[in-house]
């Protein structure tokens, strides 16, 4: 490898299981609003990072925080990650606005996040 093929981790998405409350502790934490605010989602954007809280871990299921690396090409990001010896949990689909999303399990089983904006 000669370089990096990530763009860092920018992106951290939680399972909540009270949205309200959960709103309302990162709002502090974070000293901002939500840009993003729905009952099946809440996004914050600080300092460069976009924190998101997810209700019930949404439909992928999440038990535990995920980061999200965002990348340049999810797919050969996806074919580079399993052939190193992870596991496609959540294969490459858009999730509005040109933004591909995908989960991989490393060998000990955990979750890492992709993220490609076109």
């Amino acid at each position: 490898m000669t370089g990096s093929s990530t763009q860092g981790i920018k992106t951290v998405l939680h399972p909540v299981s009270d949205l309200e409350k959960a709103k309302a502790v990162y709002a502090a934490l974070l000293g901002v609003a939500p840009q993003h605010d729905s009952p099946y989602y809440v996004g914050f954007e600080a300092e460069g990072q976009h924190i998101g809280l997810v209700p019930g871990g949404g439909p992928q299921g999440m038990t535990s925080p995920v980061a999200y690396w965002h990348v340049l090409d999810i797919e050969a990001k996806l074919a580079e990650l399993t052939a190193a010896g992870a596991t496609v949990k959540e294969a490459a689909h858009e999730v509005g606005g040109g933004r591909l999303v995908a989960t991989v399990t490393d060998p000990d089983g955990n979750v890492l996040g992709l993220i490609q904006d076109r």
